[in-house]
């Protein structure tokens, strides 16, 4: 049941002088796109009446079936608090329709929509607490993005070593005015990188704080005169930014299904079967869970994100999936530690709630715990443990996407289709670049 009817959202912006709403959805490759319409079309808007090309958006439709309609979903009206208070902007995340009233099956918020109602047909509700990490870089005399930085703070430094202390403080204060929690936010390993965790909350509401969370970020970044990127790895020979993705499920009554206090680790049966159908699933989807070229810099030995399909019991952060040492009702669940911050968070927690709900239904069982570090282990050990590698490479994520039945099966032919048309086109390009490593490499000794 909605918190807002429309005539709370019309009388909301009569109050606080809305002038402006962003009319916003998501396209395939997880961009934020919006279409802003002024107060007095509101009513419109609501009575979903806007409409737009859909052949113009990457990923949608062909132009002879270009109209798309715009249905705003009400729970997700908020003012933007660093816009001008007087003719203020407001916002609404919006559901991609098409002209017959049905919803667009390219639409990434309906493909998520979808699987939270498989889950919610099973008697399980997913709960979502996304850790974000980001770069904070000096833009250029013309105000483009470069990768300096005048700092070098590391893990928890404070000011005035992390010369960047009041940024973030900035972007969480300006996140709680549009009632995204916070749970923590830190200086992470590296210079210039940084670390804002999100409340835990319903899935749906996860994926939508994380588009926020991102434009958020880089608004108020560029208020400061800095850049703010969610490329996974900017930089060589330092860590990469992960987004890793804890989850649980509850029953309808809020109530934490993954707690089981018999059980030597806490964890109940069902749990053990959501994880195992991640660990099933996983190669298959790190297209989506780990979507550029770049992604794959980030996931290599040495840097604090996974490159094994494994799971700990304990604190080891070379796992693919951990289990985190607090315990309880508000505590139990699981961590996703291979996704990066530059996925389409719809299609990510859409594809890891279908994992986990099939490994539910087909009570399968996680291998053995792997409690030391995977980072040290030999091939060998590796391939007698049977412990596989996530794909290496774009092209390898793309071997094992393509032709899955269960990805397929998930986002649906559309999605599927286009994203795999994509990705592979952006695998080819990659291919025929020339780096400036293979010159300074290869130039003058061959």
């Amino acid at each position: 049941m909605s918190r807002y009817t429309k005539k709370d959202i019309i009388r909301m912006a009569e109050e606080e002088d809305v002038e402006f709403i962003r009319l916003q959805f998501t396209d395939i490759f997880g961009m934020l796109k919006n279409v802003a319409v002024t107060a007095s079309q509101l009513e419109k808007a609501l009575n979903n009446r806007c409409m737009f090309d859909g052949s113009a958006i990457e990923g949608f439709v062909r132009i002879e079936e270009s109209d798309m309609y715009l249905y705003p979903d009400l729970d997700t009206f908020a003012i933007f608090p660093w816009r001008p208070q007087q003719g203020k902007v407001a916002r609404l995340m919006c559901d991609v329709y098409r002209p017959n009233g049905e919803p667009f099956e390219g639409d990434p918020r309906y493909v998520l929509k979808k699987v939270l109602k498989e889950a919610a047909d099973m008697g399980y509700e997913f709960h979502v607490g996304p850790e974000c990490e980001f770069f904070l870089f000096h833009t250029d005399e013309e105000g483009r993005p470069t990768t300096n930085t005048h700092e070098n703070a590391s893990y928890f430094d404070v000011g005035p070593i992390d010369l960047a202390e009041n940024v973030r403080r900035d972007i969480v204060l300006n996140l709680e005015d549009m009632d995204i929690e916070v749970e923590a936010s830190h200086h992470e390993l590296s210079p210039a990188q940084h670390e804002i965790d999100l409340e835990y909350t319903e899935g749906l509401a996860a994926a939508d704080n994380i588009m926020t969370f991102k434009m958020a970020v880089k608004t108020i970044a560029k208020r400061h005169g800095l850049h703010a990127t969610f490329m996974p790895k900017p930089k060589a020979g330092m860590n990469g930014s992960g987004m890793h993705i804890n989850m649980s499920l509850a029953d309808a009554h809020g109530k934490n299904l993954f707690v089981d206090d018999n059980d030597s680790l806490g964890l109940s049966k069902v749990a053990y079967q959501f994880m195992a159908g991640i660990l099933a699933h996983i190669r298959e989807i790190t297209l989506l869970t780990n979507p550029l070229v770049n992604s794959y810099k980030r996931l290599v030995p040495g840097y604090d994100a996974p490159v094994c399909v494994a799971w700990s019991a304990h604190a080891n952060r070379s796992a693919l999936i951990r289990i985190p040492s607090a315990r309880g009702e508000d505590s139990t669940r699981i961590e996703l530690r291979c996704p990066d911050s530059a996925v389409n968070p719809y299609l990510a927690l859409a594809a890891c709630l279908a994992a986990g709900l099939d490994g539910i239904k087909k009570e399968m069982t996680p291998p053995a715990s792997v409690d030391c570090n995977v980072f040290a282990m030999t091939d060998e050990e590796m391939r007698t443990l049977g412990i596989e590698q996530l794909p290496q490479t774009l092209g390898e994520a793309i071997e094992a996407f393509e032709g899955s039945a269960f990805a397929k099966e998930l986002l649906g032919d559309h999605i599927y289709t286009k994203y795999l048309e994509a990705k592979s086109a952006e695998w080819k390009k990659f291919r025929a670049e020339v780096t400036d490593w293979e010159v300074q490499e290869y130039l003058y000794k061959f």
